[in-house]
């Protein structure tokens, strides 16, 4: 037993070591910070301390790794040498730490936010930080990580000065392989198939709290990743400002007082269905393609469809934020990734509590995918649950239940509810590996893309029971019924994410408070995920101004066009054609526009890029 311990007491002494660290920086960001934590419960700041355990593990296995390695060296040769690597290794690592929450404490009291890439734009002319800096802060600055080094040098001579004693330098060699084995696990947080992520510290509505919570070094190495990868500015297209503001100010002119009014009622409950990888180019209203989505069909003669509306990208978290936030999507950018930027957006929910609307979602999967949990709680719903929330005894995909049993548990959460509501549920079977119940009948699909559009039938099926289980609850006639896919999907007809028509998808808004004259109508106008939220927000009496990228889908005047992002690239859509344009390549690999047509609707494209990106740097 003696033995056993001694082996794995270096692998827990490191990680216990940089875990007080960091619950070290907490305490001091606390005292330093109190001001703006004047509002938040002893409870929320005493659970930072549990909350944040995992995402703390995570970090100190990556930053545990190499100094075990110099460790092991030491106990191997005995040489003052080795043991100055080992030692200095831990030290370089304790400094950027330090480094990185000392600048995080000092830039929080301007920025109402944590430590991300954005400090590198001041970097880059270092002069204007400390003309700009106050003397105080910049003393502020050296004190804290002068404090920080010392307290972690003090706490390292304590726990970590100690080489390994063997019998047998052999065992050396397995035993490192055990543990960065373990250390990779950590990092990951265990074995299951999404690993883990900022939000698995998020707790709180406070988003305060939240960022006390988040492991700095770890929000900081994320956020320099995402700052690594983002080259977009060295592709945006050149264009003046007057040319960007004139060209989409004019897209996006259109009459916000409209009385073009599909709705009975101004108050309806609203139920969003997000209906995984569902692509037009596979439902039966939408395509060529009859016979493998009759329910949503059936929906679409009872319901408003909008036949022309393009996925704003290829991803599930862009596409809840191009929906609820009315957010537009760019080439490399998940802004749910971004709890800085992503918190300023606004969001359908936030707009309807107003009215006394509470807000929930549902998703059969692990809603850290992503961030969504972090960009909803950020949001402020009142309600979050997923795959941890499904009974024990439901059978699992790989990645998430079964939609039948997503609607089953929705359906009960949507009756314990209290009028006006909005319930969200995300479903999952149509994601790849295409988890359903295998039925007789349910796989008759087959050639290309087979195992989807065989997922995409039983998705209708659960689809079509749910509408008629919901028909005999007393909240069904007071509400409304919003389907839209998160993303499109590789299909028979559609098989390359390099066209626009991957990025259509169904939208349909279905239920009793549709005015009857209404019921089975179709719009033809082009649109994208991120005009939901004007579209909703009007027909429910509420003005979506501050959607600044949202158009009204049912204003008589509004214009007819989408620009969606592909993988490293974007692409526009309009009435006369579409195209596609890769950054790397740096050229137009789609386009459909006659050459007039194509000068024009370029130049269009190329104003909405830089406003986007414009929007999303100034956030």
């Amino acid at each position: 037993m003696k033995v056993s311990i001694k082996y794995i007491q270096p692998f827990l002494v490191l990680l216990i070591f940089w875990v007080i660290i960091f619950d070290f920086q907490r305490i001091l960001f606390l005292i330093i910070q109190v001001n703006k934590f004047s509002e938040a419960s002893w409870f929320d700041i005493g659970g930072v301390f549990f909350q944040s355990l995992r995402l703390d593990l995570a970090t100190a296995s990556f930053l545990s790794a190499i100094p075990m390695l110099f460790l092991l060296f030491w106990s191997y040769v005995k040489t003052n040498t080795a043991k100055f690597i080992y030692i200095m290794s831990i030290i370089l690592e304790l400094i950027i730490v330090s480094l990185i929450h000392s600048g995080e404490i000092n830039v929080y009291h301007e920025w109402n936010h944590k430590l991300t890439s954005r400090v590198f734009m001041h970097l880059s002319n270092p002069n204007e930080i400390f003309r700009t800096a106050e003397l105080g802060s910049q003393l502020l600055f050296f004190v804290i990580l002068i404090i920080e080094i010392v307290v972690g040098y003090f706490l390292l001579r304590k726990t970590l000065l100690k080489p390994l004693e063997l019998e047998k330098k052999w065992i050396l060699l397995p035993l490192g392989l055990i543990y960065i084995s373990l250390f990779f696990v950590l990092a990951r947080g265990g074995f299951q198939q999404i690993p883990i992520n900022i939000d698995s510290a998020y707790f709180s509505k406070n988003s305060r709290i939240n960022d006390l919570s988040v492991n700095s070094t770890y929000f900081f190495g994320n956020s320099f990743l995402l700052y690594q990868r983002n080259d977009l500015e060295q592709h945006l297209p050149e264009m003046n400002l007057n040319q960007v503001n004139t060209s989409v100010n004019a897209l996006y002119s259109f009459d916000r007082n409209h009385s073009n009014f599909i709705l009975n009622d101004t108050k309806p409950n609203v139920v969003f269905i997000l209906l995984e990888s569902w692509s037009a180019s596979a439902v039966g209203c939408m395509s060529e393609t009859k016979g493998l989505t009759p329910n949503f069909d059936r929906l679409s003669k009872e319901g408003y469809l909008f036949q022309n509306v393009y996925a704003t990208n290829t991803t599930s978290e862009i596409g809840n934020t191009s929906i609820f936030s009315g957010y537009p999507a760019l080439p490399e950018i998940a802004i749910s990734l971004e709890p800085e930027k992503n918190r300023k957006l606004p969001s359908i929910n936030q707009v309807l509590k107003k009215s006394g609307y509470s807000a929930h979602y549902l998703f059969s999967g692990d809603l850290k995918y992503g961030n969504i949990q972090g960009y909803l709680t950020e949001h402020q719903f009142d309600e979050l649950a997923d795959e941890k929330d499904f009974p024990t005894s439901l059978t699992k995909g790989k990645l998430n239940y079964y939609d039948e049993d997503l609607y089953s548990l929705f359906l009960q959460k949507i009756n314990k509810t209290k009028q006006p509501f909005m319930h969200c549920a995300f479903t999952g079977s149509t994601h790849s590996p295409f988890d359903y119940p295998k039925r007789a009948g349910w796989e008759k699909w087959k050639g290309v893309e087979q195992d989807y559009l065989n997922s995409l039938f039983y998705a209708d099926q659960a689809l079509g029971q749910f509408i008629e289980n919901c028909k005999k609850q007393p909240w069904y006639k007071n509400t409304i019924f919003v389907f839209v896919a998160d993303h499109g999907h590789h299909t028979h007809s559609i098989q390359s994410p390099n066209q626009s028509a991957f990025f259509r998808i169904p939208l349909l808004i279905y239920g009793e408070p549709l005015k009857k004259e209404f019921r089975g109508s179709q719009n033809t106008i082009i649109g994208s995920q991120s005009d939901i939220a004007a579209t909703l927000l009007h027909q429910l009496r509420h003005d979506a101004a501050s959607f600044k990228f949202s158009k009204d889908l049912l204003s008589p005047t509004v214009k007819s066009f989408a620009f969606h992002a592909t993988i490293r690239g974007y692409g526009f859509v309009s009435r006369t054609g579409s195209f596609v344009y890769n950054l790397d390549a740096r050229k137009i690999i789609e386009n459909t526009f006659s050459p007039a047509d194509f000068k024009k609707e370029k130049l269009k494209s190329d104003a909405l890029f830089n406003a986007y990106y414009s929007y999303f740097k100034s956030l």
